[in-house]
């Protein structure tokens, strides 16, 4: 087993994220091939200088806009939105992979008493209609049912009987989400926009066991390093410990994933062997010299294992949205700083709409972090490139302290 020190791991990590040295994603496309690389990116409602999936796609493709975004899932239909690890964003190339998900959902709905009626008459409408959200479906009053997209357990509540019905559909893959209005979704028939082919094929893994390592394999392509532990970056696969298990040793069997050994850490982690070039051209130094200062969505995929992070920057973050305010050690929403092969700190810039003005409510640095000139030009450059994303002015910005 090859062994590599800490910072040749990070190196290879943010290599494959593409967040070290000049942009390997750019445009539309590069948009598309990184999502591609990652498997899928995590889905967030909240939007405060930025959407999760957009924060993650922004920090890493030259020339990302929220509506490229946009374009590829509503316009040219290469991404989905549907569920994988949570609600994700995920190219529709892999729709066959997830039947298994669709056949539990019209399993699940046909236990719900009233639901296949209001299938049908929903379906209908919306084919003479087109796309329709909850509040423009004409189907009234409610019903007991419950959503299945995370399928943690069995439980009815009373709910509106459009938005259940639109839901059910969705998750059984009858429909997709046809555009977003801010947080309401519009939902038409999935046959109008994926290939025939696509809808029908079969998945291509032949049992659950082939399944499980097909995502255990894109989960540790998504972080770059994973290693075979209770992790975060597993959330939305069904597995035990012992399934975990037998799909890193399938994978490895099969030489599709390989063991490394870093430095200090106790236990192995796995890359994707395809991978081998890119940590050779790490271990033999062609690491660019070209700084970059990148703030990180929440739900990064480089950050899906927080362990794994802390023990390969001495870093730890944690998302402290949900979190109390009187628990919170920084606040609301804030973002990882990474500047070149480290984190520097974190930073909490707010993006209002109305104004059109982007704030830095605050920076904090990592413990021994010179706050220099060059340190604060870097961090002004990268907000103002939040706020234009946002389409705002910086209203106030943040000049680091003389050292």
């Amino acid at each position: 087993m090859l062994t590599i020190t800490r910072e040749q791991a990070r190196q290879f990590v943010l290599l494959k994220q593409g967040l070290l040295g000049k942009h390997r994603f750019i445009g539309k496309n590069g948009a598309f091939q990184y999502v591609r690389q990652a498997g899928c990116i995590q889905y967030d409602p909240v939007d405060v200088c930025g959407k999760n999936a957009e924060l993650t796609l922004q920090s890493r493709v030259k020339g990302f806009t929220k509506q490229t975004l946009h374009d590829l899932l509503y316009l040219d239909r290469l991404l989905v939105d549907y569920s994988d690890k949570e609600l994700s964003i995920w190219p529709s190339e892999d729709w066959p992979f997830f039947s298994g998900y669709r056949e539990r959902s019209k399993a699940l709905s046909r236990t719900f008493a009233g639901i296949p009626d209001l299938e049908e008459k929903a379906i209908a409408y919306i084919r003479e209609n087109g796309p329709v959200s909850s509040d423009t479906l004409p189907i009234e009053g409610t019903i007991f049912w419950h959503s299945s997209m995370h399928w943690s357990g069995h439980w009815d509540r009373e709910s509106q009987a459009a938005r259940s019905v639109l839901e059910q559909l969705y998750t059984d893959g009858v429909l997709l989400i046809h555009h977003k209005a801010g947080s309401r979704k519009f939902y038409d028939l999935a046959e109008k926009y994926l290939p025939a082919g696509l809808l029908a094929a079969p998945n291509p893994c032949p049992d659950e066991a082939s399944w499980l390592a097909w995502r255990v394999k894109r989960r540790i392509g998504a972080v770059g390093l994973l290693w075979n532990r209770r992790s975060d970056a597993w959330l939305g696969i069904d597995m035990t410990p012992e399934q975990r298990e037998a799909a890193f040793r399938r994978l490895e069997k099969e030489r599709t994933i390989t063991a490394v050994q870093v430095e200090g850490l106790r236990f192995p982690i796995f890359m994707m062997s395809e991978d081998i070039p890119l940590l050779e051209s790490v271990l033999s130094g062609q690491v660019p010299p070209v700084a970059r200062l990148e703030f990180l969505a929440p739900l990064d995929p480089m950050l899906w294992d927080r362990n794994l992070i802390e023990a390969l920057w001495d870093y730890r973050y944690s998302w402290e949205i949900y979190t109390p305010v009187a628990k919170r050690k920084y606040g609301y929403y804030v973002l990882p700083m990474l500047c070149g092969d480290r984190f520097v700190g974190r930073i909490e810039p707010k993006a209002d709409k109305k104004t059109k003005a982007l704030t830095v409510r605050n920076v904090w640095f990592e413990p021994g972090v010179r706050q220099t000139k060059k340190l604060s030009a870097l961090i002004d450059k990268a907000v103002q490139r939040l706020a234009k994303f946002n389409g705002c002015e910086v209203q106030r910005s943040f000049t680091a302290p003389s050292p």
